[in-house]
């Protein structure tokens, strides 16, 4: 199910409307039945999938609570990591390396005759295996103690706000939420709202309103000049923040309205300053997952320069490969975990270009260049991440570079009215985010004074009715 569906516009009602109406007793159940109603709606076979996860996760718990030795926990450490890590490899990447190896084997002239695994990727299969591990690992560490009610537990894994693309959320969080009594309060139903308000907003005007541009200059890049595909790979920084943090906002709201506080996903990422800043603010839980049960068991930084790189390109390597089983994720994922690598030996370069060119002399002249920089770092990433092989990898970045001034196809995609609307949106976006980056808050204008945020309310309600794209279109992250 879509949130932005019909079908979610009368399930999310009926699912408030008896949480509060039943005793709090009876509510995890309603909402565990809620929740995996919501992701059978999308392929019912595949819960089992989701279950299987939740028993074997369950019990490793449950055993790992009654040691007090790590040693002894071990093995059913072991039984957690290998059945989610099996799932997602056998759904997920399997075909994968199946055909890495063909290439690899065919290449020696070695006859490989295993052929494609044509299997269905389940939704959201990356978020939930990676939010139950959290808890066996921590289990592990012996950082909590284990959960005893089955239900709730299996509610963690599969609570319907963020169960398909997030935020993965810790056990040390989220569970104990699941047990408290959430009483019907005002000001959560109107803080909700607000942050569906504005998810729909980047969602449904400016995700799928670029997306149709970006659909058609990316599937054939050849056919476009470099001006088109520039502005391509915008709309597409702003269509992938757009969409995905448009998820995460109605996943808060959503969740909100019934009491439970879920982690802010996105900080404003695109007022970073430099790439590490940028991942300390863009997808805040994944990166926050593979810093703490990767990047720091491997080492982190207290360890030697060389083998700090190692940790650092390894973790960037692996989060672009769980973001999509194909070499351009696992390219992309490497090149941004280049560019934090070699940050440190261009730092008195770059401190000197500043000095040449006048930019230290303004502080806030210097931090807009850095943000401007970082962004476009970024940017050239991307074209990793949205192309679909490696010949439009390298024909994109060559018309990026080799600029031929060519208008050829601009407005092929689009009509000039559509331009428009996706340029004005796009501006209003981020005036919005600069009122907010300014006051320091990562609510929705929550410090604003009253006129200022009911203006704002209602230019993004007339926004969404008279500019909105209503056809279900899935959100990006589903397919990882």
């Amino acid at each position: 199910m879509l949130f932005n569906s019909l079908s979610f516009l009368i399930f999310f009602p009926i699912v408030v409307s008896l949480y509060f109406a039943i005793p709090h007793r009876f509510r995890w159940s309603m909402l565990l039945v809620a929740s995996y109603y919501f992701y059978m709606c999308w392929k019912p076979e595949y819960i089992v999938l989701i279950f299987a996860s939740t028993i074997v996760d369950y019990y490793a718990g449950l055993k790992m609570g009654k040691l007090s030795e790590r040693k002894k926990r071990r093995p059913y450490l072991i039984l957690s990591l290998f059945t989610n890590l099996a799932l997602l490899f056998s759904f997920k990447y399997l075909d994968f390396f199946n055909d890495s190896l063909r290439v690899v084997l065919n290449s020696f002239n070695i006859f490989y005759n295993v052929g494609a695994f044509d299997v269905l990727l389940p939704v959201g299969i990356s978020f939930y295996t990676f939010q139950t591990l959290s808890y066996s690992i921590d289990m592990y560490r012996g950082k909590r103690e284990s959960e005893k009610h089955f239900g709730i537990f299996a509610l963690y894994v599969s609570f319907f706000p963020q169960l398909v693309a997030g935020p993965i959320e810790r056990s040390t969080r989220l569970l104990p939420q699941l047990r408290e009594e959430h009483k019907f309060e005002y000001e959560n139903v109107i803080e909700g709202l607000k942050l569906m308000l504005w998810g729909f907003f980047k969602k449904v005007v400016i995700a799928d309103r670029v997306a149709v541009y970006i659909n058609q200059v990316y599937g054939a890049p050849g056919e476009y000049g470099s001006i088109t595909l520039i502005l391509a790979t915008y709309f597409f920084a702003f269509q992938i923040y757009c969409d995905f943090s448009g998820y995460s906002d109605i996943a808060r709201g959503t969740a909100l309205l019934m009491g439970y506080r879920i982690m802010n996903n996105f900080n404003l990422p695109y007022f970073s300053r430099s790439m590490a800043e940028f991942w300390d603010r863009w997808h805040i839980s994944m990166t926050s997952w593979f810093r703490d049960y990767l990047y720091f068991p491997l080492g982190g930084s207290r360890c030697s320069k060389l083998r700090w790189r190692f940790n650092l390109f390894i973790v960037f390597a692996l989060a672009g490969l769980w973001h999509g089983a194909n070499w351009n994720f696992v390219a992309w994922g490497s090149l941004l975990g280049f560019y934090v690598i070699v940050s440190p030996f261009t730092l008195q370069i770059r401190k000197k270009v500043t000095h040449i060119l006048h930019i230290d002399r303004s502080v806030n002249f210097h931090e807009f260049v850095k943000i401007i920089v970082t962004f476009h770092m970024n940017f050239i990433a991307l074209v990793f991440f949205r192309s679909s092989s490696m010949a439009n990898i390298i024909y994109t970045l060559k018309q990026f570079f080799v600029f031929d001034f060519s208008m050829r196809g601009i407005l092929a995609p689009f009509g000039k009215s559509e331009m428009l609307i996706a340029i004005g949106t796009i501006i209003f976006l981020n005036i919005i985010q600069i009122i907010q980056m300014r006051h320091g808050t990562d609510q929705f204008l929550t410090n604003e004074s009253k006129w200022l945020r009911r203006s704002v309310y209602i230019l993004v309600a007339i926004g969404i009715a008279a500019f909105g794209k209503f056809q279900a279109i899935d959100f990006i992250y589903f397919q990882f």
